[in-house]
């Protein structure tokens, strides 16, 4: 779990005295998240397939944890309460969920 690191990351911080940001994760959140990220990549001599669960403190998708963790993701699955709550299953909110293949040139115009 993504947000595991983040904590654990941000109680590093507050040990070495730095002063939160202002929503309480660590100041340097971008960049340890950028660095993570940055490991899992594809080059030509291979690539690597990650896949990630990632906790969403009170469903809040803005969340500085989880939104800084998106941003460096190809695709996200957002599973919803509402839904299995409904018994609707999977559980898959199509509206939150996200991809970057998701482009006219990829899947065609009236596909997006």
């Amino acid at each position: 779990n993504i947000f595991c690191f983040v904590q654990a990351r941000s109680k590093v911080s507050a040990l070495l005295g730095r002063v939160p940001s202002t929503v309480g994760y660590q100041p340097t959140l971008s960049i340890e998240m950028g660095t993570l990220q940055e490991r899992i990549a594809s080059t030509k001599e291979g690539s690597i397939t990650s896949i990630q669960v990632v906790y969403v403190p009170a469903n809040d998708l803005t969340d500085s944890a989880p939104a800084t963790t998106f941003t460096h993701l190809d695709a996200t699955i957002v599973l919803s309460r509402g839904l299995a709550a409904k018994g609707i299953y999977p559980a898959v909110d199509p509206l939150d969920s996200t991809s970057t293949m998701l482009q006219p040139r990829i899947v065609g115009v009236h596909n997006v």
